[in-house]
């Protein structure tokens, strides 16, 4: 009876009032008109751009994405890796654009939507900071707005791309990175490795010493006992879907050719990185973060922070190697209060 009677109402409105439904049609044309009339240039992407850029090898592209707005605050992401997509960086989503602050993801060359030239010869640190610098010019940051964060590798790009050109930056942020890779190696060894129960270890060095690491067993042991104590400190199972994405499609070549077959010390390209006595050459107000749990030495970072003119530390408590998930309040709490600060009066001269 109750839907009879709403289709009888719904007749009376088309039988008795013609005009109800021309004026109602004409209405929705208007509104439809003036919410999906474009013009060329005016079509949505949902802020991303591919950009080219030029190598001695040729072009490529690159993708990046910008979500928010601020022409002031613009924080360019390099994820870690080497090899791993911006997504695992997801979760920044959920805290910077509501404070306001524009963030930009952007897949380096041979990492997720960007090309992949796969050719090992592209792996090298001074070809990925000369990248940077391509993606910096064709976004349109400068000085007065430019922010760039880098998580692990990311860092240590980060570090590299601001010794050669701070004059282009407004700020920096240096993410579970230090600033050597025989530093590094070091910690692993001599403190990492200690940590594990000692069958484990030896398990795990057997393997490496097979150059087995396609073994099942050697990335079974990996994740129970270093991964899962010191990459991100969630059990594996529940371990954040972004991040499962992202690890799925790393870039083999790259990770192993800059850093090495395993996560636990590094062997690559890197092995012999370090720029610690050059960190006083960065001028810029710089965020290191640490965490306690993490594969770097957090007070080997609390040390960077305080080597640089305008350096600032952050420490995360809970935190491992990826602390924006695992102490993500604190993690995002001291990352949004050091950006937001940064006003024109901090900035370099």
């Amino acid at each position: 009876m109750y839907k009879k009677t709403l289709f009888v109402f719904s007749s009376l409105c088309f039988l008795l009032l013609p005009g109800c439904a021309e004026k109602k049609a004409d209405s929705l044309k208007q509104d439809t008109h003036k919410e999906y009339s474009f013009h060329e240039g005016d079509i949505q992407d949902g802020g991303v751009r591919v950009l080219d850029i030029e190598t001695v090898k040729g072009k490529f592209k690159i993708w990046t994405k910008t979500i928010g707005k601020n022409d002031n605050l613009k924080v360019l992401l390099l994820s870690g890796g080497p090899g791993i997509s911006h997504e695992y960086l997801e979760c920044f989503e959920s805290f910077l654009p509501d404070a306001g602050i524009e963030m930009i993801y952007y897949d380096q060359l041979g990492c997720g939507n960007s090309d992949n030239p796969n050719d090992t010869a592209m792996w090298d640190l001074d070809r990925f900071v000369e990248e940077v610098e391509q993606v910096r010019i064709s976004l349109g940051l400068d000085s007065t707005n430019f922010i760039l964060f880098g998580h692990s590798w990311g860092g240590i790009l980060a570090m590299q791309y601001a010794l050669k050109y701070q004059n282009k930056m407004k700020g920096l942020v240096i993410s579970n990175m230090m600033c050597s890779g025989p530093e590094y190696g070091r910690y692993a060894d001599e403190v990492l490795a200690l940590q594990m129960d000692s069958m484990v270890l030896d398990s795990i060095r057997q393997m490496e010493s097979a150059d087995d690491f396609g073994n099942p067993r050697y990335m079974a042991l990996l994740m129970e006992h270093y991964y899962q104590q010191h990459i991100c400190r969630i059990p594996t199972k529940d371990w954040p879907e972004p991040v499962n994405r992202a690890f799925a499609g790393m870039n083999s070549s790259l990770y192993v050719t800059m850093q090495g077959p395993s996560e636990f010390g590094i062997s690559g390209k890197l092995e012999q990185w370090d720029v610690c006595n050059r960190l006083q050459e960065i001028g810029l107000p710089t965020l290191v973060v640490g965490a306690k749990h993490d594969t770097m030495d957090p007070e080997h970072m609390k040390g960077m922070s305080q080597k640089m003119k305008k350096g600032q530390y952050l420490y995360c408590p809970s935190g491992s190697h990826m602390c924006f998930y695992d102490d993500q309040q604190i993690y995002f709490d001291g990352l949004i209060k050091f950006l937001q600060g940064l006003t024109p009066e901090t900035v370099q001269q």
